[in-house]
């Protein structure tokens, strides 16, 4: 039994995991999807006062003290989360998957890594100040994202190189250019990466369940 945890992407929930988790689940392994602080069901916690420490934080705490063997698994901004919990957590880590996602070096923000006009979107905050409102094609569930997760720098002290596999699944279908392609074209032909290319919008899980279900699978410890 593999335990995938599961990191959503901005303004969105555990909830956007739900299919996912039930196939992975049917396939008899663990599953934590998590809500991140300031977000969607968490919405109450102060949005002023959460960054992207915090987000690294919930997860760490949501996968508690006894399980070894993870694959750490974020979507979009998620992939910011996951690279920080591998380097505070490594020897319980076993691999890394990045679905349509941001992939950090040290000291890069999510804003350093997307295109202009995901950074306008950013800006773009809601009455609060502090939070950057949803897209109006996203969930209904969905709720703005913490300005500071997104502009706050990761700091890596340990090498991930030493996971045992880091896999990448970028979606194609954009309506423009898509702000994940830096991250994309940093892996693409790194031989230490696993790449696929999904015919699918940026929500894969949605678009494309039963790809990314193979894919999540082959990622699990042998």
């Amino acid at each position: 039994m593999t335990t995938y945890i599961l990191v959503p992407g901005m303004c969105h929930g555990a909830w956007c995991f739900d299919q996912l988790a039930t196939s992975l689940r049917a396939a008899g392994h663990h599953v934590v999807a998590v809500t991140l602080s300031g977000v969607a069901e968490r919405a109450h916690v102060l949005r002023g006062g959460v960054n992207l420490d915090t987000h690294i934080t919930d997860v760490v705490a949501a996968i508690g003290p006894t399980t070894d063997g993870l694959v750490l698994v974020g979507h979009s901004y998620g992939g910011m989360v996951i690279a920080g919990v591998a380097d505070r957590i490594p020897e319980r880590v076993d691999s890394l998957v990045f679905i349509d996602a941001v992939v950090p070096r040290d000291g890069e923000s999510c804003w350093d890594l997307v295109n202009d006009d995901e950074r306008r979107w950013y800006l773009d905050v809601d009455e609060s100040g502090f939070g950057v409102p949803p897209l109006p094609f996203f969930d209904a569930r969905a709720t703005s994202q913490p300005l500071a997760s997104l502009l706050q720098k990761l700091r890596l002290c340990s090498d991930l190189d030493r996971l045992r596999q880091r896999t990448y699944v970028y979606a194609l279908d954009w309506p423009g250019d898509s702000p994940m392609r830096l991250s994309y074209d940093r892996v693409r032909d790194d031989p230490a990466w696993i790449t696929h290319e999904l015919d699918g919008k940026h929500n894969l899980m949605r678009d494309r369940p039963d790809e990314l279900l193979d894919i999540l699978l082959a990622s699990g410890p042998r």
